[in-house]
C-alpha cells in the first residue's frame, strides 16, 4: 500500500490504519511503504505501471489524483484518471487556516492587513507545488489582493506541520487531522475553520464564509486506487473489506478528525474523482499555474 508522503501527515495515518486492519480481516499481509517525491508522482507512477493484480494500491488524495493530472500533464508518464482505478474513498477532513503561534493575527482580517503591509513577507506552506493546500491559498490571495511567499514541503504535512511550529512559515491551508494536537497545545493557532459550519472542536473560530470568504478551501478527501487493469472481482472484494474495516474504525476516525466517507461503489467513486479532475483542470488552466 503506497503513500506519495512521507511518515505523519492525514494520508499516512489512514494508510496504516486500514493495512492494519485489512490484515486482520484478510488475513493477508498489507504493507504501507511510503514513496514521497514528485509531489506524488512517483508513488502515482509506480501504482498505474504495477501488476494489476489487487497486491499494488495507493491511498490517494485530491493533490495527487484530480489535480497532478493537470498541474503536471508534461511530467506525468501517466494520466491518474485514466490509469488508476478509484476503489473507495476512505474519509473526508475539515481544513482550517492555520498560523504559527508567534504570527500576529488572530482572524483573517488581521491576517489580510500583514500580508498587505509587506507584500511577500509572510510565508505559507503547503504540500507541493500544485497541491490543494498551494491552490487553496492562490484563491484566498486573489479574493484578498494579497501576495505571500510559497514553500512547498516534499516530505507533505509531517514535514510542514513542524516547520509551522517552528516559525519557518507563518501560515497554511492544512487538515485537521494533522494539526488539532499542535492547536490544543498552543503551538499553532487557528484563523478559520473551511467548512460551512464551525468545527465542534473549534467553536470559538469563525469560518472563512463568516470572515468574507465563502467558497474558497477544500475539505480534502484520502482515497484508495488501484491499477486500471484490476479486475473487477479484486476491487469489489477489496471495496468490501475496507468498507467493512472502516464500519467498524468509525468512531476511532472520527476522535482524529477523520470523517468515515465509503463510496456507494467504486464506480461512482471512480467517476467523481474524473469529475474533480476536469474541475481542478479548469482552475489552474484559468490560473496559469505552471509547475517547470
Amino acid at each position: 500500500m503506497l503513500v506519495p508522503y512521507g511518515p505523519g501527515g492525514a494520508t499516512d495515518i489512514i494508510a496504516r490504519i486500514v493495512a492494519a486492519k485489512l490484515t486482520e480481516s484478510l488475513g493477508q499481509s498489507f504493507v504501507v511503504e511510503n514513496r514521497p517525491g514528485a509531489n506524488g508522482n512517483i508513488a502515482l507512477e509506480a501504482t498505474a505501471k504495477a501488476t494489476p493484480d489487487g497486491y499494488t494500491l495507493l491511498v490517494g488524495n485530491v493533490s495527487t489524483n484530480a489535480i497532478n493530472e493537470s498541474i503536471y500533464a508534461d511530467q506525468l508518464t501517466i494520466r491518474p484518471s485514466r490509469d488508476l482505478v478509484a476503489i473507495t474513498k476512505l474519509v473526508e477532513i475539515p481544513h482550517i487556516v492555520v498560523a504559527s503561534a508567534n504570527l500576529p493575527a488572530k482572524n483573517i482580517a488581521e491576517l489580510v492587513a500583514l500580508a498587505k503591509k509587506e507584500p511577500g513577507k509572510l510565508n505559507f506552506a503547503s504540500v507541493g507545488m500544485g497541491s490543494y493546500p498551494h491552490l487553496d491559498m492562490e484563491r484566498f490571495m486573489k479574493a484578498s489582493g494579497t501576495e505571500m511567499t510559497h514553500v512547498p514541503y516534499k516530505g507533505g504535512a509531517g514535514q510542514a506541520i513542524p516547520a509551522m511550529v517552528a516559525g519557518e512559515v507563518q501560515v497554511a491551508f492544512f487538515n485537521m487531522a494533522s494539526l488539532l494536537p499542535h492547536i490544543k497545545s498552543g503551538r499553532l493557532k487557528a484563523l478559520a475553520a473551511v467548512p460551512a459550519q464551525r468545527l465542534p472542536e473549534l467553536p470559538d473560530v469563525p469560518t472563512l464564509a463568516e470572515q468574507g470568504y465563502a467558497g474558497i478551501g477544500t475539505n480534502a478527501w484520502q482515497g484508495l486506487f488501484a491499477p486500471a487493469a484490476t479486475p473487477k472481482p479484486i476491487v469489489d472484494k477489496l471495496y468490501a473489506a475496507v468498507g467493512a474495516v472502516l464500519a467498524r474504525e468509525k468512531a476511532g476516525l472520527a476522535d482524529k478528525m477523520m470523517a468515515v466517507e465509503v463510496s456507494p461503489s467504486p464506480a461512482e467513486f471512480t467517476a467523481q474523482v474524473r469529475r474533480e479532475t476536469q474541475g481542478w483542470g479548469d482552475f489552474v488552466r484559468e490560473a496559469k499555474i505552471k509547475v517547470e
